[in-house]
């Protein structure tokens, strides 16, 4: 009996091939869509899986006077990690990770330069559970001038030599030797923390820095007692931080733990995060998933639409078996096997589009996702029977409805579908056209926002800015590199700071002494520079002058922006901004105001603008060197940058950027949304499609006689095609007129995350709006016009 069911299955499907390639394609580009987001999402939720104990992250919210807004960050106190085990029993264990980038460390002749160093507790390696493949991981790190080396790094350094034991130097403001110690292996692509070497902290730990308070320039886990109640522990902090702060620093700050595998996904809104690789918000990756899901929705609407239609069609089958003794459950049991077999041939189509896809979606997500099918059995057979419960669950309604059909009835060569199997169909269209429609609206403000903030003007030029890291590059090799550079036609200006723009720059504490008020004690951004970058950056100065670029007679020169100055006159509304000139200010050290800038935005666009002084001092080096260059010479201006860095600073590689790609990095996961959700709104018009053309060849085969009948009376073709579409036309307005209010509201709380944002038009909607009943039309149209130039006299013929 089984193999009749299947010869007769493939023959109806084989028989109905139009009907057939629809639900196939529709199916094959749902579960497609699901495979891949799924990956993504494995992907995602894998982070950090690996660990075994029960490890938190310390993070800080700091709300200083001055701050426009409370901020999270990443960061902590060198002083915590050792007075929280020693207050609280809840804490087992600590460590602290102190990160440096480009890292030089050198073998007898060799020069390595690494992306990642870690600085780390000697615990390090007993509360992460990374692979250590040599040496003792509960000594690795526990004498001074320790070094593990992942085997990457080693191989970099010492081929297929063994490392352990030899010893390796860093030149930076001190020669250090390391002594290796161990071989890990490379950190797992799932791994927030992403590092080449693991240097031993107590190497480079100095005494002043265990009365730290205020100092946050590292990351602090934790390891928390089993069944910890971490809110509880939370509502300790306030009194924790009053004990060991001096005065009321401690209200500044607030304390809270993070769990190690939802560091990755759940830090969106924490600054200074800065080891956080790959970091994405969960709450994307659920849209994501939910989108995805829709897909496969929609695409099992278009089946039970079809099926459902395509009744008539079977209704004489259903009455021959009924009446020589089939019974409901055996009819019911058929038709979800053909249901289950299309699902499965779908499912070949589905791995096929997912590997023509991946690589184009490896690299708009920058991850590497594979489809396992001959790798992991248990993802294979986990996908298939899935896809059998996709066919099981688009076939209940078709199976039940055609095996509940009265053989009586349909062996006199009619059947009756009713109303209510009408308006079933007309709900599901509307609910594929509504999802359509709302995807529509959202991909096109996502594409807005996004090209807003990319092309906002940030209030400072970036365009055809070159920007040079200067690490280990000494004051006096930037002075030189900037001299040489600044001789070329080329080069149009030079500057460096202490932080590059469009990242999150650090907060500190200043003093403001007017004159006629008492002083005050803030916090504002800091952005150290020399005195060339207002210049070349043009960024405008409402009023004062701009650095001089000499050492002044007394103290530093300060240049601050609109929200500092009026910060600093909160108290004193009435009072002009160019009273602020020559008061006295400072950080570190005092000095007067010169000049006060207008706001720019030195970070993204998700933020408000902070208040921000800069000051023109070059202390222990810049990090960052921007180059100006001409814009229709940009290869040539990048090859005399090189050869000038190679012939000033042989020893250190040269890496460039231009700004304006840093900034689309700063916006990238916003670049990711717009695409994905775009890509998958697609889908849903493509599919939607499919099912209203299976749904409008239905609908002209069965009223194929009437047409016949309408053309004879003098109908035109214009009348007729108008007469098939209406009905499906209406369908879609009303799917518009639900989803209109239903994307307004989501965008709406969408924009909200965002400090500066477009508006929402009302001309987004009715685009929106025409351009479906646009698709629905043509798509109905070429069936309906099909149907009214067919010959009457063949549709009238009698059977």
């Amino acid at each position: 009996m089984i193999k009749n069911y299947l010869k007769i299955a493939w023959r109806n499907i084989w028989k109905n091939k139009v009907f057939s390639a629809i639900n196939i394609i529709g199916l094959s580009i749902g579960m497609a869509a699901c495979i891949v987001i799924m990956l993504f999402v494995s992907y995602e939720k894998s982070f950090d899986n690996f660990h075994t104990k029960n490890i938190y992250k310390l993070d800080e919210v700091q709300k200083f006077p001055g701050m426009v807004s409370s901020q999270k960050v990443g960061l902590s106190m060198f002083p915590m990690g050792p007075t929280l085990q020693a207050d609280y029993p809840e804490i087992k264990n600590f460590t602290r990770i102190r990160w440096q980038e480009k890292f030089q460390l050198t073998f007898g002749e060799k020069k390595v330069f690494i992306p990642e160093a870690f600085f780390v507790d000697t615990t390090f390696l007993n509360i992460f559970d990374f692979k250590l493949i040599k040496g003792d991981r509960t000594t690795a790190l526990l004498k001074q001038h320790s070094v593990v080396l992942t085997e990457e790094t080693a191989q970099k350094m010492f081929g297929n030599a063994d490392p352990i034991g030899k010893t390796i130097t860093h030149y930076g403001g001190d020669t250090t030797t390391y002594a290796v110690t161990g071989i890990a292996a490379n950190p797992p692509k799932n791994s927030h923390l992403q590092f080449d070497a693991l240097f031993s902290f107590n190497t480079t730990f100095k005494p002043w820095m265990i009365n730290n308070w205020g100092g946050n320039w590292l990351d602090t886990y934790l390891v928390l007692a089993p069944n910890t109640d971490v809110k509880a522990f939370e509502a300790k902090m306030p009194a924790y931080l009053k004990k060991h702060m001096k005065g009321d620093g401690w209200k500044y700050y607030e304390l809270f733990y993070l769990p190690l595998k939802d560091i990755h996904a759940n830090s969106a809104t924490i600054g200074l995060d800065y080891l956080n690789y790959q970091k994405f918000d969960k709450n994307l990756t659920n849209l994501f998933l939910a989108i995805a899901l829709i897909v496969l929705v929609i695409a099992c609407i278009n089946f039970i639409n079809l099926s459902t239609a395509r009744s008539a069609e079977r209704a004489k089958e259903v009455g021959i078996r009924k009446s020589i003794g089939a019974y409901r459950f055996q009819l019911a049991i058929q038709f979800l096997g053909e249901t289950v077999m299309l699902a499965l041939i779908a499912l070949v189509f589905a791995f096929a589009l997912v590997e023509i896809t991946l690589p184009f979606i490896n690299s708009l997500s920058h991850r590497n996702l594979s489809l396992p099918i001959f790798s992991n059995l248990g993802v294979t057979l986990l996908i298939i029977g899935c896809t059998t419960i996709v066919g099981l669950i688009s076939g209940i309604y078709p199976a039940a409805y055609l095996s509940s059909f009265n053989p009586v009835t349909v062996l006199k060569g009619s059947i009756q579908t009713g109303k209510n199997k009408g308006l079933l169909r007309n709900i599901l269209v509307v609910g594929q056209f509504t999802s359509a429609i709302f995807l529509m609206i959202a991909t096109v403000l996502v594409v807005k926002q996004l090209y807003f903030m990319q092309h906002q003007d940030p209030g400072f030029t970036k365009d055809q800015v070159v920007t040079v890291p200067l690490n280990m590059v000494s004051p006096a090799k930037y002075d030189l590199l900037k001299q040489q550079l600044l001789t070329s036609n080329l080069v149009k200006g030079v500057t460096a700071a202490q932080d590059n723009l469009g990242s999150h720059l650090d907060q500190s504490g200043i003093e403001f002494r007017p004159s006629d008020a008492p002083k005050r004690q803030l916090t504002a951004t800091r952005l150290i520079t020399d005195a060339d970058y207002l210049k070349l950056y043009k960024i405008k100065l409402l009023m004062g002058k701009n650095f001089s670029g000499e050492k002044p007679q007394e103290g530093r020169e300060y240049i601050i922006n609109e929200a500092l100055a009026k910060e600093l006159l909160k108290d004193q509304p009435k009072k002009p901004l160019s009273s602020l000139i020559g008061q006295t200010f400072g950080y570190d050290s005092l000095g007067t105001i010169k000049g006060i800038a207008k706001n720019f935005n030195f970070n993204s666009l998700h933020y408000k603008i902070e208040t921000l002084f800069m000051l023109s001092y070059k202390g222990d080096g810049f990090s960052t060197m921007s180059v100006k260059i001409n814009a229709g010479e940009t290869s040539k201006a990048l090859d005399f940058i090189k050869n000038t860095w190679k012939s000033t600073v042989p020893d250190i590689p040269f890496e460039y950027q231009f700004l304006d790609d840093h900034f689309n990095e700063v916006y990238q996961v916003d670049d990711q949304v717009s695409k994905i959700v775009g890509i998958l709104a697609g889908l849903i018009i493509i599919i939607s499609c499919l099912g209203l053309f299976g749904l409008a060849s239905y609908s002209a085969e069965k009223r194929i006689k009437e047409i016949g009948v309408r053309k004879v009376l003098g109908a035109s073709v214009k009348n007729i095609t108008l007469l098939l579409s209406k009905n499906f036309l209406k369908l879609v307005i009303i799917a518009n007129i639900i989803a209109w209010p239903i994307a307004w509201f989501v965008m709406y709380k969408w924009l909200q995350d965002f400090a500066y944002r477009i508006n929402i038009q009302w001309w987004i909607f009715v685009v929106a709006g025409i351009l479906s009943i646009l698709i629905a039309f043509f798509t109905v149209s070429f069936q309906s016009i099909k149907a009214a130039v067919t010959n009457p006299v063949k549709s009238l013929r009698s059977e």
